[in-house]
């Protein structure tokens, strides 16, 4: 069952605007948006961690490398900034790691068809090699579909808040229940009554 946030006015009588007000929140769902977001934020620290222990001039194209990948004091920097976001919408939780998680993972990517495109070049600022342009298409795609997990595709269950949010009318197998509710209510018809 989907629980809604609760609207109130402040003292002012202006309601606060959120963009995600029509989106429902559902705690199982939360559970995966949080881990996702965590996981790979916590990696993306760490590997800015290591990259930034070992000294590494900022803009340095030279191959230094920290857990298997390429790196510079930018990159390093960069990961450790985007990996605190993630831990942030972490701890957030909700509709917003979901959205955070769905917006970096297409920034990932796109990043890494960029970089794929900058290899070998003297534009590749962030000393990029071709296993951190597939690292960026993977950290892209795990963190798309931890923010997409439960909220789109074609088979989501009925009892699924996000396909409650699209469909306000009743599912297909609860409207006979409902219409038989229906009748109870009104009682019998009018030519039935002695």
């Amino acid at each position: 069952m989907a629980t809604h946030a609760v609207r109130t006015r402040h003292a002012g009588g202006r309601r606060r605007t959120r963009l995600d007000d029509h989106l429902p929140v559902d705690h199982r769902l939360n559970t995966v948006y949080r881990v996702g977001a965590g996981l790979i934020g916590a990696f993306l620290v760490a590997f800015g961690i290591l990259g930034l222990i070992d000294h590494i001039g900022f803009f340095n194209t030279g191959g230094a490398t920290a857990a298997g990948l390429n790196t510079n004091g930018a990159l390093s920097v960069l990961s450790i900034v985007i990996g605190a976001v993630l831990l942030a919408g972490m701890v957030i939780g909700g509709n917003f790691a979901s959205t955070l998680n769905m917006v970096l993972g297409v920034l990932f990517l796109l990043n890494g068809f960029l970089f794929l495109g900058l290899l070998d070049t003297g534009n590749n600022f962030l000393a990029f090699k071709i296993q951190n342009v597939f690292f960026s298409f993977i950290v892209g795609l795990l963190l798309m579909t931890f923010g997409m997990y439960g909220r789109v595709g074609s088979a989501l269950p009925h009892d699924n808040p996000y396909w409650r949010a699209r469909h306000p009318e009743p599912a297909p197998h609860e409207q006979p229940m409902l219409r038989a509710e229906g009748q109870e209510r009104q009682g019998p018809p009018p030519d039935q009554v002695r």
